[in-house]
């Protein structure tokens, strides 16, 4: 393989594995994935959070290795997905107050997004903000701006993350001495790549099955109006069949070759027996109750966790993805316990995507959320060309920049883009930036302050008596000498 002068790297944290992908991007809007590449993250990532940082900062280090080895080309920057167990989404309102006949600036609607981004929260960080509509007095807007109102109300769907797993997990690309690129909410990037525009538009609920959690994003007049996380994945059902008296490595390769969402009772067969291994079997009913059983748990945490107001309003139906999407009659499970009719599974993405690697050939769902990382990606994560032998040729590696601190200009709320999750050194950049912005308009308010200060002053003296008296007695003078 020649070394590649131009692609994305993005990486994302699963709840089971840490997945590092390399792609290109055409000018005909496909992709060709250069390098995949997979680490078991079990050990020390539990749900999509990060609970040992030396050992992810470790995981990622050799993620980026075989990617460079592969690719034989230095990667200077990549792109994460941001999700996990903590990750939910609350709304909230914030209000301003006009005088009468304002007409709503831009700026009115920034000074919004500010005060909505600067609610504090124990303990949770916001990652994201999602402007649901506008509240322009009694009417509800998408856009106010030049719209004439006395109140502005700004409704907001804000997406927050235990503060810290949101510090672990900066601190372990820190650690790794990876520069971030770019956090993207995984969950949002998902959506963009698996979801189609009139899904997101007539209203549609995005359930991503992983191995250990499962992810549910309510859409509506193309807008985020819900995201949570449920602490509960495929591999709950893994481990209920282990009950069974058997390994998890073999409980898991029942529930592939055995198990289904639904079985019809008419069509259970009580005598049937399922092998374990060539000497143990277990009932077939008793394993598709185990199976079912927890199936059930995870569908109705999935129905509670969308909007009540939102259940008439799912014309796009429900959308499955992720691993867990795969089991067999999983479309007719849902229908059972959500009663909407219209379920389809988002089998791969939207993208044109060319690969010879297996498991995104596979197209099992698996790879969807680090493919829609990678369409995210705008910026060249390619550096110099590596050796086999791990030297650059003919060059020492140079520290390259930070992009978030030097390749990007500090971006202030009212310019982030959806789904974008600024890194700490940004925020700590961007915090900077308005400090020095606030310094640089309080000087210029002491300066005016003092030059009006000065001018009163003169004007008092120019008015005052003694003064009034001091130019009428020169004047007096310049008189008589004028007549002598």
């Amino acid at each position: 393989m020649v070394a590649a002068k131009e692609f994305i790297v993005a990486i994302e944290l699963g709840s089971s594995k840490m997945t590092g992908i390399a792609g290109q991007k055409n000018l005909d809007g496909s992709i060709t994935v250069l390098a995949v590449v997979k680490e078991d993250a079990s050990s020390f990532i539990r749900k999509g959070v990060v609970y040992n940082i030396d050992k992810t900062a470790q995981c990622l280090t050799n993620i980026i290795k075989k990617l460079e080895n592969q690719l034989k080309t230095e990667i200077i920057q990549v792109y994460v997905g941001v999700g996990g167990q903590s990750i939910r989404s609350v709304r909230n309102v914030i209000t301003k107050d006009l005088p009468a006949d304002t007409i709503i600036t831009q700026e009115m609607v920034i000074e919004l997004m500010d005060a909505n981004r600067n609610m504090k929260y124990q303990d949770q960080e916001i990652l994201d903000a999602a402007v649901q509509e506008y509240r322009v007095d009694a009417q509800f807007q998408i856009d106010p701006v030049g719209i004439q109102a006395t109140r502005l109300d700004g409704n907001f769907l804000n997406i927050l993350e235990r503060k810290a797993f949101y510090r672990n997990l900066n601190k372990c690309f820190e650690v790794a001495g990876i520069n971030v690129a770019e956090m993207y909410l995984a969950p949002l990037a998902l959506a963009d790549s698996v979801l189609t525009e009139a899904e997101k538009r007539s209203g549609c609920a995005l359930v991503d099955i992983g191995a250990d959690t499962t992810t549910v994003s309510v859409y509506s007049k193309n807008i985020l109006r819900h995201l949570a996380v449920i602490p509960l994945g495929s591999n709950n059902i893994t481990k209920d069949i282990a009950t069974l008296q058997m390994e998890e490595s073999d409980a898991e390769k029942m529930k592939l070759k055995y198990a289904s969402a639904f079985t019809d009772n008419s069509d259970i067969d009580n005598n049937m027996m399922y092998s374990i291994d060539a000497e143990r079997q277990v009932e077939s009913r008793k394993f598709i109750e185990i199976v079912e059983g927890r199936l059930e748990e995870i569908i109705e945490n999935v129905w509670y966790q969308i909007p009540s107001d939102y259940y008439d309003k799912l014309l796009g139906g429900i959308i499955l993805t992720g691993g867990g999407s795969n089991m067999k009659n999983i479309e007719q499970a849902f229908i059972n316990h959500t009663h909407v009719d219209k379920i389809r599974i988002a089998k791969f993405v939207t993208h044109t995507i060319n690969s010879g690697n297996e498991d995104i050939k596979a197209h099992d769902g698996k790879m969807n959320t680090v493919l829609g990382l990678l369409a995210k990606g705008d910026i060249n994560c390619a550096g110099n060309a590596v050796d086999p032998n791990g030297d650059l040729f003919g060059t020492t590696k140079k520290e390259t920049p930070h992009p978030t601190t030097d390749l990007r200009p500090a971006r202030q709320i009212g310019e982030i883009p959806a789904g974008v999750i600024r890194t700490e050194a940004e925020k700590q950049k961007a915090e900077e930036e308005r400090r020095r912005q606030q310094e640089e308009e309080e000087r210029i308010k002491r300066e005016e302050e003092e030059a009006e200060r000065q001018r009163i002053a003169k004007e008092k003296r120019e008015n005052s008596i003694w003064n009034k008296f001091l130019k009428k007695a020169k004047k007096f003078g310049e008189d008589i000498v004028s007549e002598e």
